[in-house]
């Protein structure tokens, strides 16, 4: 027998989310170490899809107590669930061999049944530069290269056509990246922090992912204002590009729903935490201090309280409100158990009045 939910009313100018996701730095501490961060990792992923989560999400940083490699940890997460999408967001092009990257992501995403979506970007951290080697143009610039060659890539397309004997294939192959995932190329999104990026994302056909910090606002404009005005703006720019209708857009969001006052309490101290120490609020013990902030870039509210008031601060933010789906940022100190009580409380208090289907 089912039971009908309560039917939800939503504010004019929100969509209901068509999917629910989080996304994970995959972290460990100098206590228990990489190995046991690993484990967990994948134990939060098993878990999440069995509270019914839709997406999943790692987010990739070098040199540090998180994820560096998110495509063998995806691979490694597959065999052990089913249905839930396993995305990076987000993967800087800068960094990446192109090719190889194609070849590792059309492996993993078929070893795991076509569950992969990766979100890159072509930011840069000019710290890293020493240790991946210096090119002879701007890093955007060689980012933006890199992406493009791993578009096509990605799409099968014809890299390089044999014209020498010798050269280890015969001689007029077209040399394609294999194995080859037909359809991973329609699961690529940006990482989104400006107008440009939307628009590129938009330009190049893929989707779109914004995340927790944005920069290049206008004077005096909120997060969630802008953050809608780049989603509006990818919206606009595809219909323009492609005439068809956009991919669906995911916002990543530090959303934590207090259902006990001891939890309310340690959510507002997280919040309060961000609000004083921007990127740097809430490292694993032994992490890296990160650089300062950028000047003028905008960090995102953490949403957190009662479940009423968490609803109701989704409802009212203009970019949480227009996005398709919702990505539940954990605080990359929390443990295994702290994150899925967060991932259980949402699920159960707060993902139903969200959807147009109550069950997530």
């Amino acid at each position: 027998m089912t039971i009908a939910a309560p039917a939800v009313t939503f504010p004019a100018s929100f969509r209901p989310k068509q999917r629910l996701g989080f996304n994970t730095r995959v972290s460990f501490n100098d206590d228990a170490g990489p190995a046991q961060g690993l484990r967990d990792g994948i134990e939060l992923f098993k878990q999440a899809e069995r509270l019914g989560y839709q997406s999943g999400w790692a987010y990739q940083r070098h040199f540090d107590h998180y994820l560096s490699s998110p495509l063998p940890f995806f691979a490694a997460v597959g065999q052990h669930t089913s249905r839930i999408t396993l995305g990076s967001a987000v993967i800087p092009m800068r960094y990446q061999d192109p090719i190889l990257l194609a070849e590792a992501a059309g492996t993993t995403d078929l070893l795991i049944d076509s569950r992969l979506e990766l979100a890159i970007s072509t930011g840069a951290n000019a710290a890293f530069d020493a240790v991946f080697g210096a090119v002879d143009t701007d890093a955007r610039t060689e980012a933006k290269r890199r992406q493009a060659r791993f578009l096509s890539a990605i799409a099968g397309e014809v890299l390089h056509t044999v014209v020498e004997l010798g050269a280890g294939a015969p001689q007029g192959a077209e040399l394609r990246v294999t194995p080859h995932s037909p359809t991973l190329r329609a699961r690529i999104r940006q990482g989104s922090a400006s107008l440009n990026s939307a628009v590129q994302a938009a330009e190049l056909g893929i989707g779109l992912i914004s995340g927790t910090v944005l920069h290049d606002q206008s004077e005096g404009e909120t997060f969630g204002a802008y953050q809608a005005r780049i989603i509006e703006t990818f919206r606009v720019s595809w219909l323009k590009t492609w005439a068809t209708e956009p991919p669906p857009v995911a916002v990543a969001a530090s959303i934590l729903v207090g259902t006990t006052a001891e939890l309310r309490e340690k959510y507002a101290a997280y919040d309060l935490e961000r609000r004083t120490r921007g990127i740097a609020a809430s490292r694993p013990k032994g992490a890296l201090s990160p650089a300062n902030q950028p000047a003028g870039a905008l960090i995102s509210p953490v949403f957190q309280g009662t479940p009423d008031q968490v609803i109701d601060a989704i409802f009212n933010d203009p970019g949480l409100a227009t996005a398709d789906e919702l990505v539940l940022f954990l605080p990359p100190a929390f443990g295994l158990a702290e994150n899925l009580r967060l991932l259980a409380d949402f699920a159960e208090t707060v993902a139903p009045s969200l959807r147009r289907s109550p069950a997530l």
